[in-house]
């Protein structure tokens, strides 16, 4: 019996993070995440400075989100599938420099056509950056793998938390032109990615042990955790509730502060640090979610954190301004508990596929964001912000869907082997 595996799959398997957690790398490849997502939140971060300036319509400030969006969207899932048979760890600096393009573009840009266009590179930078960077810290998670995945994805989380402060103190001072000062985070992030490329490259260069099978018991030992129909079935279960989560953020970061200032009368400098206060929240619990659920468990934490949400991002549009505020922020900090575990569910359902995994949920977190942007600004522009929110707010109600998750016990000892 042949019992090759793929050269990445041997590697995670093989590596001597593998039983340790490395975490140098970790926190370096957080700060990148964390650079890379700062630099992308001046794109939202822009928008009320772009609307006054361009003239621009609610739709059009959707469709920019979604060309940065729906390009990640696409490329992250197919750069994933391609690094699971061929890792690629020199892409890693090259993502970042996609990033570079797109912010220099971002900031001279006079027309709403360039924009799109630098927009899209910042896209393309996403799509290469996170399926690498996740599987790197897959490779330095050892046996925390939660841990390993909130640490990663902290950084991002506050990379995005960063963008209403930089409107706040930056954009409505400078305009348009104050991005250009994000060339030497790229570069920074461009040289961070090049020492994390060479501890990667020295990952797969570790010699892979043969594994032999035992006599009587090959068969079982090559039968996949789950039957082909749950592990699809949760696979759907989890990718509609990033859909529920990852739309109703983009409608807190797209159009939270219109909503604070067309219903609330804030001003655009006040408002960026409402919507601060929402993505520092969801920063936290992006940190706290992956230590919670490798001791309370992955399918809890991910159904708590959905469905969580759900009275808080309801009352949200029909609070008054101090509590509009309170519970933007308790929805941000329970409903960002959850995707880092979404993902390690998600490459545990799938072991051996943690590319493909990684591009697909992140790729669809950008894309599904991206049009329900789109979508929602359409709906602005025919009725009102304020029905943005209360629409937006049923979302979370999706994560009753967790309940038909396999649970944690059925996906390590994989009851349900004889279906298969």
């Amino acid at each position: 019996m042949n019992n090759a595996k793929p050269a990445a799959t041997q590697a995670e398997s093989s590596s001597p993070s593998a039983s340790r957690t490395v975490f140098p790398i970790l926190f370096a490849i957080s700060i990148v995440h964390l650079l890379n997502d700062t630099m992308q939140s001046t794109v939202s971060a822009l928008f009320p400075i772009l609307r006054d300036e361009l003239s621009l319509t609610y739709t059009q400030i959707g469709i920019i989100a979604l060309a940065m969006n729906l390009t990640a969207s696409l490329l992250q899932p197919l750069i994933g599938q391609f690094a699971d048979k061929r890792p690629m760890p020199s892409i890693l600096p090259i993502g970042v420099c996609f990033t570079l393009i797109g912010i220099v573009g971002l900031a001279l840009a006079p027309h709403y056509a360039l924009i799109l266009l630098s927009v899209t590179a910042l896209g393309i930078g996403s799509a290469i950056f996170h399926p690498e960077s996740s599987r790197v810290a897959y490779l330095a998670a050892g046996q925390r793998r939660g841990l390993a995945q909130s640490i990663f994805q902290v950084g991002g989380n506050l990379g995005s938390s960063l963008g209403p402060i930089m409107t706040a103190l930056l954009f409505v001072h400078i305009g348009q032109l104050g991005v250009i000062w994000f060339v030497f985070v790229a570069i920074t992030g461009i040289l961070i990615q090049w020492y994390v490329a060479k501890w990667y490259k020295q990952q797969l260069a570790v010699p892979k042990p043969k594994v032999k099978a035992r006599a009587g018991n090959n068969n079982r030992a090559n039968r996949p955790l789950l039957s082909k129909q749950r592990v699809a079935w949760a696979m759907v279960i989890l990718m509609t509730l990033v859909v529920s989560k990852n739309v109703y953020i983009s409608s807190i970061t797209s159009y939270y502060t219109f909503f604070l200032i067309d219903d609330y009368g804030v001003s655009i400098r006040n408002a960026q640090f409402y919507l601060f206060a929402f993505l520092a929240a969801a920063a936290v619990g992006t940190f706290l979610g992956g230590p919670m659920a490798d001791r309370f468990g992955r399918r809890t934490i991910i159904w708590w954190s959905i469905l969580g949400t759900a009275p808080f991002s309801l009352l949200l549009p029909y609070s008054n301004l101090f509590w509009s505020g309170i519970m933007a922020v308790l929805a941000g900090f329970i409903l960002s508990s959850a995707f880092s575990i979404i993902v390690v569910y998600a490459q545990e359902l799938l072991p051996g596929r943690i590319g493909f995994v990684s591009g697909l949920f992140f790729g669809l977190a950008f894309g599904i964001g991206g049009v329900g942007a789109a979508v929602l600004g359409g709906i602005a522009d025919m009725t009102s912000i304020s029905l943005v929110m209360k629409v937006s707010g049923l979302l979370p109600l999706l994560g009753v869907l967790a309940i038909w998750l396999p649970k944690d016990e059925q996906l390590r000892q994989g009851d349900a082997a004889a279906q298969a």
